[in-house]
């Protein structure tokens, strides 16, 4: 393995997250303290942004929607359509069970969905409309009650279009109010917000950062870091496609680590050429530009044996495979966010229109955890019944002998309690 292009140091990452800490801490405890009244002086602070109420009236839902273009419509409605279908295929997926484990022993455990949801929509210099069916509608599927999805406004607006996806995802509610207050909003509770029981969904540093401090509180689906791509090829790929690839994530901001790992060091130098020219006319090259800089790495290996070790070690959140033996990839990776294989998909369908959901584990989260699906948002929880007396007194003289063993006086008296009285 040799390292061509380096990214910039953890230490200085650290750092950074430190800061970030300190700042989401008061936050958060300033929003306990003081409700609505807080979470108003922070978003007229940051967004400019203080209406008389964050939640939206349906007239104000309705006239977003209506709003739309017919085109932006069917955009949306054909990309909810395939979120929907495939999060459909994987709840279907999920079955209760209950099985006899022996004569007068039943257990089971049953999927049951969270019942209050928070779905977080990031703002910020993009238009994020397909984070509304990514969260709120793969909640709706999961069988979550009631979804709260919220959404900071832009350039002190209601951001229509984002509106309207967060409606036709199946929003019970729409609060607009960003950043920290948002997700603290959410998870605390306030005088006008009952507290949810989950938070999910992206967002930048410090919505990360809140996440990450209120979990416990409320369940979280993950730590959603900036977003990352890694490219796999050999020589069978193309620098054009690989640095389109590559930038086409790095746009997101200036902290987006986008990684090259080959077999071929013509495809690695080729690249380097090829992205400094795409940045020439890329609009979008102020950000992608210092990503590229500063978190871009290019790493050659010998063989594709040493790009999946190299790849698990990444872990990134979004893996594109460009080789000759895709499959290959597909059947030895495990450490990886979201997999696409081959040259006619890209990270861009994932995070848009094909199906799966694009918020996905980063910071080498997929190394212990997959993206959001309809399981996040679910409770698989057991149960037991035993129906004959035989099997209560098998069990308990079993489990008495395991209390002493241990020391746990008051669980044997359970067990002996039904030896006694069901031993005849």
């Amino acid at each position: 393995m040799k390292i061509l292009k380096d990214g910039i140091s953890p230490d200085i990452e650290f750092a950074a997250d430190e800061k970030v800490r300190e700042i989401v801490t008061g936050i958060i405890n300033d929003i306990r303290a003081r409700g609505d009244a807080a979470a108003r002086d922070l978003s007229q602070r940051f967004d400019n942004w203080s209406p008389e109420s964050f939640r939206l009236s349906q007239a104000e839902i309705d006239e977003a929607v209506a709003a739309l273009t017919a085109e932006e419509r069917d955009v949306i409605d054909f990309a909810m359509t395939q979120v929907r279908n495939f999060a459909q295929v994987q709840r279907n997926s999920m079955h209760d069970v209950e099985v006899e484990t022996m004569p007068g022993v039943i257990l089971g455990h049953k999927h049951i969905a969270v019942n209050r949801a928070g779905c977080y929509i990031p703002g910020g210099r993009f238009t994020h409309v397909a984070s509304a069916q990514m969260s709120i509608l793969t909640a709706k599927v999961a069988g979550v009650e009631t979804v709260i999805g919220c959404t900071p406004p832009k350039n002190g607006k209601i951001p229509q279009a984002t509106v309207a996806a967060m409606a036709l995802a199946g929003a019970d509610e729409i609060h607009i109010i960003g950043g920290i207050q948002a997700v603290a909003r959410m998870a605390l509770g306030t005088e006008t917000l009952e507290a949810v029981d989950m938070i999910v969904g992206p967002g930048n540093a410090y919505v990360a950062e809140a996440k990450r401090q209120l979990y416990g509180r409320v369940g979280i689906d993950l730590q959603a870091g900036p977003t990352e791509v890694l490219i796999v090829a050999d020589d069978s790929a193309d620098a054009e496609m690989v640095a389109t690839d590559l930038l086409g994530q790095a746009e997101h901001g200036p902290t987006s680590p986008a990684v090259l790992i080959t077999t071929s060091e013509k495809l690695a130098q080729e690249t380097l050429v090829e992205i400094d020219k795409q940045l020439e006319t890329l609009p979008t090259a102020e950000f992608a530009a210092p990503a590229w800089r500063d978190y871009g790495q290019i790493i050659l290996v010998d063989d594709l044996a040493e790009a999946v070790v190299e790849a698990d070690r990444v872990a990134s959140e979004h893996v594109q495979i460009l080789t000759h033996d895709d499959d290959y990839f597909l059947e030895n990776m495990t450490n990886y966010g979201a997999l696409f294989l081959g040259p006619r998909t890209n990270v861009a369908y994932g995070d848009k229109a094909i199906g799966t959901n694009h918020t996905l584990p980063t910071k080498t989260g997929g190394r212990y955890t997959g993206g959001l699906w309809v399981g996040k948002y679910i409770k698989t929880l057991t149960y037991q019944r035993v129906t004959s007396d035989e099997a209560s007194v098998l069990i308990g003289q079993y489990t008495s002998k395991y209390c002493e063993l241990e020391g746990f006086l008051a669980h044997k008296a359970q067990a002996d309690l039904r030896i006694k009285r069901y031993g005849g």
